[in-house]
């Protein structure tokens, strides 16, 4: 099991980090009233939420919610308009990309996920550019054992991958870094529906259970919910419903709060102390599984 850096190489912790939610572990990540867009009104409309230790998190919500948009602004790739992120007890608001790479970020985009000209091998070079040169090579060792598939891809072109296998070096790539966080933009997206379960099942799991904390924003709604740990739902931007994701896959409702239509959503925040995966869901309203775009 790959081993994190040295303490000496974490930042001082500061004051002020949200404390854990009961049942919950010590806190990974954290939004608190997250206000972010593109310019005009804010997409992202005072999110709180946040990601124990080991914990795998996912947002749904229906199309325009502003998931992806949340991931970018904790990412550093938007403003954060108003609110607060942390990392642990650091606070990260507004932080470059590269220096949120330093103290422990990872982020893989749903779109544009690996350099097609390079090899594997290379890309995962390149995530590892932190790293002394003369430990990457273990670095990549123990990253594909992490991703086993990895380890036979390593000589080919990204440009000859297969959907599945690009977005698997596009996690390998960001873990070379020694990740505490993973944000996770729909990572199924075009995938089938075999190496998307494999994916979300397998792969993700094995991180989480490596030590590392992923947020995952995902369009296989139930899918996603069913190998987390919590879920939040977002609507318009807004939280409308918190709680353990096997609570949140029980839930009469689901569909209805998926599509922002319940008025008022029950906090369900604190409505839980189960930290394991839920049940295996069974499909949407109308026989479909829940999906949510962007």
């Amino acid at each position: 099991m790959p081993t994190l850096p040295a303490d000496g190489c974490r930042p001082p912790p500061d004051a002020g980090a949200q404390a854990a939610e009961p049942g919950r572990p010590p806190v990974m990540l954290s939004m608190t009233g997250v206000v972010s867009g593109y310019g005009g009104s804010p997409v992202v409309r005072g999110v709180t939420a946040q990601v124990g230790k080991g914990e795998i998190v996912t947002i749904v919500g229906p199309n325009g919610a502003g998931k992806s948009t949340l991931l970018k602004a904790v990412a550093g790739l938007l403003r954060v308009e108003s609110g607060r992120v942390r990392l642990g007890e650091t606070d990260i608001t507004n932080h470059r990309t590269n220096r949120l790479a330093r103290l422990g970020v990872g982020y893989v985009p749903q779109d544009n996920d690996v350099f097609e000209p390079l090899t594997v091998r290379e890309n995962l070079e390149i995530g590892g550019y932190l790293l002394p040169r003369s430990s990457r090579a273990d670095r990549i060792d123990e990253v594909a054992g992490l991703l086993p598939a990895l380890g036979r891809l390593l000589g080919r072109r990204a440009s000859k991958l297969s959907g599945g296998e690009r977005k698997m070096v596009a996690v390998g790539r960001a873990l070379m870094s020694w990740p505490r966080v993973l944000l996770l933009d729909e990572p199924t997206s075009g995938l089938s529906a075999d190496r998307s379960a494999q994916l979300l099942a397998a792969d993700v799991r094995a991180l989480a259970e490596s030590g590392v904390s992923v947020l995952l924003v995902e369009q296989k709604a139930l899918a996603a919910l069913e190998i987390s740990h919590w879920g939040y739902v977002l609507a318009v931007g807004r939280v409308v419903a918190a709680a353990p994701a096997g609570q949140l896959l029980a839930r009469p409702d689901l569909g209805e709060v998926f599509l922002g239509r319940v008025a008022d959503a029950p906090d369900v925040s604190q409505a839980g102390t189960s930290r394991a995966p839920g049940p295996a869901p069974g499909p949407g309203p109308g026989g479909r599984e829940l999906q949510g775009g962007r």
